[in-house]
């Protein structure tokens, strides 16, 4: 099945699917964790970012060359991206974004911001401290208001660095 453009997202979804099934191995197999995947497409460009995370010392600049030589290899051989594209590969940082719930786990009484796909009492965008975890909602405080979101609903959600 093809994508066509009215279904831009989801194939953005599906292809994500099919880069983190391929890439995972790859990436545990060099002792680091997949954090995530995004995949940007926009007219003749393409961006493949790949979020690398480790939990003794966190990652550095030789396990970003040593992922991206191995991913380069594997996503050449399966030709998984059409065309060409740029590969980048990095540590998802103090802000990082929160892809699945287990990362949403992993932070509870953190701050949070996040954008959800479709408006929900007239605003997509909220900040606020991350409760808890509800089966597959997660419970946002916001200004005193407790949230549950569907984490289906949320385009992208990030930690809050506190200093």
């Amino acid at each position: 099945m093809g994508c066509m453009p009215i279904f831009f997202s989801e194939c953005i979804v599906s292809s994500s699917e099919v880069l983190k099934q391929l890439l995972k191995p790859v990436v545990d197999s060099l002792g680091c964790e997949l954090w995530g995947i995004e995949l940007q497409m926009g007219g003749n460009t393409k961006l493949l970012r790949i979020f690398i995370d480790r939990d003794e010392d966190g990652v550095d600049i030789t396990d970003c060359e040593k992922v991206s030589r191995q991913a380069s290899a594997i996503l050449d051989v399966e030709d998984v991206i059409s065309g060409e594209y740029t590969l980048e590969v990095s540590s998802p940082g103090m802000d990082r974004p929160l892809y699945e719930l287990d990362h949403y786990a992993r932070y509870l009484g953190e701050q949070i911001s996040l954008r959800l796909r479709f408006p929900y009492e007239g605003r997509r965008n909220f900040k606020g401290q991350l409760r808890s975890i509800e089966g597959d909602e997660i419970v946002v405080v916001v200004a005193d208001n407790e949230f549950l979101f569907p984490v289906e609903g949320i385009e992208k959600a990030n930690l809050v660095p506190q200093f």
